[in-house]
């Protein structure tokens, strides 16, 4: 059976977001990304308080915010470590 496949935007707040974390960290949230283009309501995801459309997943101290919109996922914010790399904007 074939799964549809999601198409993956950065907003530009989130690209700023994921060139400044170092590349061990970055490639944690790139391998985020793709899982999400084949499930983009994985386990675990919630959406944020009052705001149904958007969804935040954790994986240890990675964090994604994203919206879907049919077959895209608008990745808004992405952060590895708010402790080491400052709080998530």
């Amino acid at each position: 059976m074939h799964q549809s496949s999601f198409t993956i935007f950065l907003a530009p707040p989130a690209e700023q977001q994921l060139h400044a974390v170092a590349e061990p960290r970055r490639k944690i949230l790139l391998k985020q990304f793709q899982a999400l283009r084949t499930n983009p309501r994985p386990p675990g995801v919630e959406t944020i308080d009052g705001m149904d459309h958007l969804y935040r997943i954790r994986e240890g101290d990675a964090r994604v915010i994203y919206t879907i919109r049919g077959q895209e996922i608008l990745i808004l914010a992405s952060k590895n470590s708010p402790y080491m790399d400052g709080p998530l904007s």
